[in-house]
């Protein structure tokens, strides 16, 4: 049985991070191979409308803008793969990234997993996620809310800066949280307690999102730790803000990660890791940002040191 041809750079990821890096290393004349998951697109194929990536005046849908770089992807030669990985073995050169059953040979790889929102799990939650009222992203999406009542869930610092951004916005936010004082740093805390339109909701957890029949966010049903006693919060927009899942998968080890599971760049690079030739890009490597233009940014990054890697390997 024959050996199978070794790629120059395979992709895993077709997110802004994959695909951008996609475009570079194809315009470079490197014939990369992209590797699509289960969701081809990442997570900006569910928003129904992407306002704050430059170039699109009017916005542009989420599931176009994604498609839109896909197919600009294979204009300069990409080409694609629908599979996952299950498993990679770095230790020898060529890199070999399992399939299931079919192993890929690749001289450099880019890994742009993404990651995945920690969601609640309650009822409704779910149905109306993706332009229904449900979201995990105020600067994405907090735009839509305006003049309107909506409610954060969370209580670390991610969760006071969804609330505050959203109080531009929005007529009330409130910031539920299981407990009786925030996880936050303390200046976060303070902001978001003594801002007149953050209303707290203490001792609360989230119960279920009333609206599915409807198609739109129209309540949280919320039950109070201590008592027991279960409230309505009237709302049009949901913001679960609880946290991110990096998609790290087979890959970390034998990557580095960092205490949160992020993939943890080596000294003086923000996209090459502990494996020579092997980059990181997006999401699974970024829990500051997290959006599409700075994605994109690390996708190009990776790129540009995968051909200079590949060029000084000759």
């Amino acid at each position: 049985m024959s050996e199978p041809s070794v790629e120059n750079v395979v992709i895993v990821g077709t997110g802004c991070a994959g695909l951008t890096a996609a475009i570079y290393t194809a315009r470079a004349n490197l014939n990369p191979l992209v590797l699509e998951g289960g969701q081809p697109g990442g997570q900006l194929t569910t928003t129904s409308e992407v306002e704050n990536f430059p170039g699109f005046p009017e916005g542009i849908d989420g599931f176009m803008m994604m498609d839109n770089l896909r197919k600009q992807a294979t204009r300069f030669g990409t080409r694609f793969q629908s599979t996952l990985v299950t498993e990679v073995d770095f230790t020898s050169t060529p890199r070999k990234l399992i399939c299931g059953g079919k192993t890929i040979l690749a001289n450099s790889v880019i890994i742009a997993t993404g990651a995945s929102p920690r969601m609640t799990g309650i009822p409704g939650e779910k149905e109306l996620f993706g332009g229904k009222g449900v979201t995990t992203c105020a600067t994405c999406d907090g735009a839509f809310y305006r003049n309107m009542d909506v409610a954060v869930i969370g209580g670390g610092d991610s969760a006071a800066e969804e609330a505050l951004f959203l109080t531009r916005f929005c007529s009330k936010v409130y910031l539920v949280h299981r407990r009786d004082s925030l996880r936050a740093s303390k200046i976060m805390a303070d902001r978001a307690t003594s801002h007149e339109k953050i209303e707290m909701v203490w001792n609360s957890s989230p119960v279920a999102v009333d609206g599915v029949e409807e198609g739109a966010v129209s309540g949280l049903r919320v039950k109070n730790t201590q008592t027991g006693e279960e409230s309505t919060l009237d709302i049009k927009g949901l913001f679960v803000a609880i946290g991110h899942v990096p998609n790290t998968g087979p890959f970390a080890p034998p990557l580095d990660t960092d205490e949160n599971g992020y993939f943890k760049p080596a000294p003086n690079s923000q996209v090459q890791t502990n494996v020579p030739g092997v980059y990181v890009a997006g999401d699974c490597a970024d829990h500051v940002y997290r959006q599409a233009i700075t994605a994109a940014g690390m996708g190009c990054q990776a790129a540009i040191e995968v051909e200079r890697w590949l060029a000084d390997q000759e």
